[in-house]
């Protein structure tokens, strides 16, 4: 690229010169085909009651309430989503706001603008800094569900035994 005029051999001065741009290309090059198949949305203003099931990957921008699964793929709750249901999916990645119990087959990710009231079991569990989660978190390991004792918890979540007497 040269920012200064040329002259060229006749003794005149030239117009500076600039490298061309590549002509922009008017063809749309289709997307590649998703191996889980289509995204499927449910928009803001769309409020669904009942049982959402499907083979495809689902994101939530709208209202659901009852039951979502989608067992071998992802489910998408954006940070407009409003969901009261149990969720059992591949993935769960939650940027809004979830009440009820959800169960991953691989993962589940609540962002900081996410927020959880219900128990997440799923071999791995995200919670970034600022989500907001009430409940209890399982991560089976090996395709088995952890077995713990119940344990009562006074206000604070200390341990308290229970029995007999004073």
């Amino acid at each position: 690229m040269s920012w200064m005029n040329k002259k060229n051999e006749g003794g005149s001065a030239t117009a500076p010169t600039t490298p061309s741009a590549p002509a922009a290309s008017h063809q749309s090059t289709p997307a590649a085909p998703r191996e889980s198949g289509t995204l499927v949305n449910i928009g803001k203003s769309v409020h669904i009651k009942g049982e959402l099931t499907g083979s495809e990957d689902l994101t939530i921008e709208g209202r659901v309430e009852g039951q979502i699964t989608l067992k071998n793929h992802t489910v998408r709750v954006g940070e407009s989503g409003h969901i009261k249901a149990e969720i059992h999916a591949k993935s769960v990645l939650i940027s809004g706001e979830v009440v009820g119990n959800v169960t991953a087959d691989d993962k589940i990710s609540v962002a900081r603008t996410g927020s959880v009231e219900g128990d997440i079991t799923a071999p791995r569990v995200i919670l970034e800094d600022g989500s907001q989660f009430q409940g209890r978190i399982d991560m089976p390991t090996g395709g088995k569900t952890a077995q713990f004792p119940e344990k009562n918890k006074q206000k604070g979540g200390n341990e308290q035994k229970t029995g007999t007497g004073s």
